[in-house]
């Protein structure tokens, strides 16, 4: 490691103050022109840069339209079996009861697989389940025999969909006593 023992070495700080003279002394031309160039360089930066930002800006814009357009996609896929089958069923008027019943089954089986594929939760709170007003839509208060405040039948299944509600579940709640 080098040490500066000559006192008349100029130190970083007083560098600097030694070229400013240099500068002062080229001619207000060379200046001016020397700002320009500077000038010019940070406009052409600048405009890069904004440029830049809005392709960037309609690129993410063009994902997310796709992204809207196609998001059913998937949905529509894991539907369309269900539909094959109705069809089928439809196809055969003469068929027996039971094997109507047999193919209403499977078809439910069906929709039940393509929905849970899809992130799409049954709400069926078992009787005297608290009431959650975030997944239950009380249809009316009736009498009985458990605590108040909580569920006493589903009238209709409600649905979450990756956990946001799609439909609440449409219950009967306790009554206070």
């Amino acid at each position: 490691m080098q040490t500066n023992d000559n006192p008349t070495d100029p130190t970083p700080d007083q560098a600097a103050p030694a070229a400013a003279p240099e500068t002062a002394s080229a001619s207000p031309e060379a200046q001016l022109a020397s700002l320009q160039a500077q000038l010019s360089e940070a406009q052409d930066a600048f405009l890069r840069a904004k440029a830049e930002t809005e392709n960037v800006r309609r690129r993410a814009d063009e994902e997310v339209s796709k992204a809207r357009k196609f998001s059913v996609e998937s949905f529509a896929e894991a539907l369309l079996p269900v539909k094959d089958s109705l069809e089928a069923a439809i196809a055969m008027p003469d068929a027996p009861v039971e094997k109507v019943l047999e193919g209403v089954h499977a078809t439910l089986r069906q929709l039940q697989q393509a929905l849970e594929r899809n992130k799409v939760v049954e709400i069926n709170p078992p009787a005297g389940t608290k009431f959650d007003p975030h997944h239950h839509q009380a249809i009316s208060m009736v009498p009985a025999e458990q605590e108040a405040n909580t569920v006493v039948a589903v009238l209709q299944k409600g649905y979450l969909i990756a956990e946001r509600v799609l439909r609440p579940a449409l219950v009967t709640v306790a009554a206070p006593k």
